[in-house]
């Protein structure tokens, strides 16, 4: 016989994985080098391994792995069985190998078009705008490992603009209006 309802004696708090053991900073993980993102895989691998980041399951690789389809070691994230340019190729998850609609994550070419857009806007910004705006990447880098973009969060209030693009057009033009500068020889 067995006995229905609530569990008779609740947890306080979650459970943590590795809570009474002291973290080294520089290992994988750490704060000196967080995980990476997961890219390329299908909405529910990435819940699985984001379950195994969080309950201290996930091994991380120590070297790039082969990948299935093409034999190269270009398999650079734990779990993963294909590269990311076959997975892209074949447009399938690169873990579970099926075709899906969705994959989560961006490949490499949008990540650094962003930057490249992002290192624009700050070259054309004003100078408290730009030292604003690398406090808020240098506070979002280290807990993420992520560059933030002007439609998110903290960056948000910074600039009147909808996007980079706008944004370097507008301080663009406040550049030139100000031909009345005095400089000292």
């Amino acid at each position: 016989m067995s006995k229905q309802g609530p569990p008779k004696h609740q947890n306080k708090f979650a459970w943590k994985p590795n809570a009474g053991r002291k973290i080294n900073e520089t290992e994988p993980g750490g704060r000196f080098r967080p995980l990476p993102e997961i890219n390329g895989v299908c909405p529910r691998c990435r819940d699985q391994i984001e379950w195994k980041r969080k309950y201290g399951k996930y091994k991380p690789l120590v070297e790039p792995a082969k990948c299935q389809k093409c034999s190269k070691r270009a398999v650079r994230q734990a779990y993963l069985n294909l590269c990311p340019g076959c997975a892209k190729d074949q447009g399938v998850c690169a873990k579970c190998c099926s075709r899906v609609d969705h994959i989560v994550g961006r490949n490499a070419a949008e990540v650094e078009a962003e930057q490249k857009r992002l290192e624009e806007a700050i070259k054309n910004a004003r100078e408290r705008d730009r030292r604003s705006l690398l406090r808020a990447m240098n506070k979002d880098n280290k807990p993420k490992g992520k560059t933030p973009t002007i439609q998110e969060g903290k960056v948000d209030g910074l600039f009147s603009a909808e996007s980079l693009e706008e944004y370097a057009d507008l301080s663009r033009d406040e550049d030139d209006g100000d031909d009345s500068v005095d400089v000292c020889n």
